[in-house]
């Protein structure tokens, strides 16, 4: 058993490798941008609805767009990621704590989520995940690509953990890659007409460990301010910030 579980790492290794040399090649065209309004805002909701929609997770919308009343919370923060600059992913976070306690996971599991921020708990609550294939630089990276947004925010802002609703069937890539928790059964989730569960990513030596093992997650200081320092929900052009994980590549 022992030499099955070492042959398992072992192969388990070389592909941690083959991806971290892919998604660095990559993130030398990606460009995150924190987004507040004007045209890059409608292009968000747009990709949103595209993808829900292709998905089953709403329904037509005269609009083409999927906006909810969660967008414009003074602890939401607004991402599109573009590869040479064309919109390939948009992912959304709010911050929650006892001070501001408002999010759509806390509205979904408040029987999981209020009394921990009453205690004084943080987390970092990740929804409206949404991708565009027919973009993807290469097949499955899009989620690695958007997902380090949240290794970039839980360096930041030192949660707890990070909340992600997702699908029963989506689980085993987040217990994969992130060591999420599932806390909840599928239920009913505010805006969509698929069923949700709440699984959790611890931060601490979870968090260590995630950025040992797959270092185009690391992220700079200056990376991390630019993000989530200053949330500029006024602003009326995007933030755009690049990422930084080559420094820590180059310094090894």
């Amino acid at each position: 058993m022992d030499a099955a579980r070492n042959a398992s790492g072992v192969a388990r290794a070389a592909g941690d490798s083959v991806l971290n040399r892919s998604m660095m090649q990559l993130l030398e065209h990606v460009d995150y941008r924190l987004i507040t309004g004007g045209e890059d805002l409608e292009a968000i909701y747009r990709l949103r609805y595209k993808s829900y929609l292709r998905s089953g997770m709403c329904g037509p919308i005269a609009s083409g767009m999927f906006e909810d009343r969660w967008d414009n919370l003074p602890n939401s923060y607004r991402f599109g990621v573009y590869f040479y600059g064309e919109l390939v992913s948009t992912l959304r976070f709010h911050y929650i704590s006892r001070e501001h306690p408002n999010s759509p996971s806390v509205d979904a599991y408040p029987e999981i989520l209020v009394e921990r921020l009453a205690r004084g708990e943080t987390f970092i609550d990740g929804t409206r995940f949404a991708t565009d294939p027919d973009g993807a630089p290469a097949p499955g990276v899009l989620p690695f690509l958007t997902l380090r947004l949240a290794m970039v925010a839980s360096l930041y802002f030192g949660q707890n953990s990070v909340l992600t609703p997702v699908k029963v069937e989506h689980s085993n890539f987040y217990s994969r890659y992130f060591n999420a928790v599932q806390r909840t059964e599928a239920k009913e989730f505010p805006g969509v007409l698929t069923r949700i569960a709440l699984f959790e990513i611890p931060a601490g030596e979870n968090m260590r460990l995630t950025l040992q093992r797959f270092p185009f997650f690391r992220s700079t200081p200056t990376e991390q301010r630019l993000m989530f320092g200053n949330p500029a929900i006024n602003r009326l052009t995007p933030l755009s910030i690049v990422p930084t994980a080559k420094y820590y590549r180059d310094a090894a």
